[in-house]
């Protein structure tokens, strides 16, 4: 077997960054500069790192950013007129919602405050209608990012055995979805897996490349990947590391030392996927700037 290739997200970030930093050029030839509003509970929660990688990345684009802890008292009531606030406010094109969220805060009621144009993450509930019956609307940033690294690094997908494990709306089942698709990077024979599938080995049988979106180290090795298969590897946990500052330390789901020289090509934790996110939903930020300019959705 060769050497496992390392498939690097940053190269596939800076692209479509690049890209929409041409988009957001033209758009402010318009008199119309790009603008995102993170809705989230406050700074000492598990996402405020990614909100500080969409304020650092969203300058660079150059898209207009707020950061909004509407969430922090909890109140549902509140929280939804806020959304719907932001929905209704034209200086506004897109809104994320970050998660997870704590009861009595429902992200499903919270996200459906939104029109699919702003819903920029995709995931409210006429954004995943629109993603599966094909018509235009935004999919989920960590989706379109896995995605975006198997195209850029030329995996096979079209007509080969895809696996995706993993259900959940807001990663698993639109990434199969979209992989389902038509056209570049998608056409593939997707197979999901799941926490009650009966044996993970045999699910993978056969697969050319595997998404894993699970959020359980070590969950993929030499048991149960296909010798020459590609991981593509979308979960992220913490693990103990007294060597590293806060004594923990980011992995995904793959074990890289066990698929080092069996997989063909595994996306690195931190640095794959997660690299990507980010630029991901800036351009979708980018175009939900141009439909607004341009009348919306059709």
């Amino acid at each position: 077997m060769a050497e496992t290739v390392r498939l690097e997200g940053k190269p596939v970030a800076e692209a479509i960054r690049q890209a929409a930093r041409r988009a957001a050029e033209r758009l402010a030839a318009r008199d119309h500069r790009p603008s995102l509003v993170s809705v989230h509970r406050g700074a000492a929660t598990p996402y405020a790192f990614y909100v500080r990688q969409q304020a650092r990345a969203a300058e660079t684009v150059g898209v207009r950013f707020a950061s909004e802890a509407t969430l922090a008292s909890g109140s549902a009531d509140e929280a939804e007129r806020r959304l719907r606030a932001l929905d209704a406010d034209p200086s506004v094109d897109a809104v994320i919602v970050e998660h997870p969220l704590p009861p009595p805060l429902d992200f499903r009621r919270l996200v459906d405050q939104l029109r699919p144009e702003k819903d920029v993450d995709g995931v409210g509930t006429d954004s995943l209608g629109r993603l599966v019956t094909r018509r235009p609307g935004h999919a989920p940033a960590v989706a379109r990012a896995a995605i975006d690294v198997a195209r850029h690094y030329r995996l096979p997908l079209s007509g080969e055995r895809v696996v995706v494990i993993g259900r959940s709306e807001t990663v698993g089942l639109p990434l199969a979805i979209l992989l389902l698709g038509r056209g570049e990077g998608a056409d593939a024979t997707v197979t999901v897996a799941h926490a009650k599938s009966r044996s993970l080995r045999e699910a993978l049988l056969g697969a050319r490349v595997v998404f894993s979106c699970v959020g359980r180290p070590n969950l993929l090795d030499r048991t149960n990947v296909p010798e020459g298969a590609a991981v593509i590897d979308v979960g992220l946990s913490s693990v103990a590391d007294p060597s590293r500052p806060g004594g923990q330390r980011a992995v995904g789901d793959a074990n890289a030392e066990a698929l080092d020289g069996w997989a063909s090509a595994l996306t690195p934790v931190p640095g794959g996927v997660g690299a990507v996110t980010v630029a991901e939903l800036l351009a979708a930020t980018v175009r939900a700037a141009e439909w607004a300019v341009d009348g919306g959705l059709r």
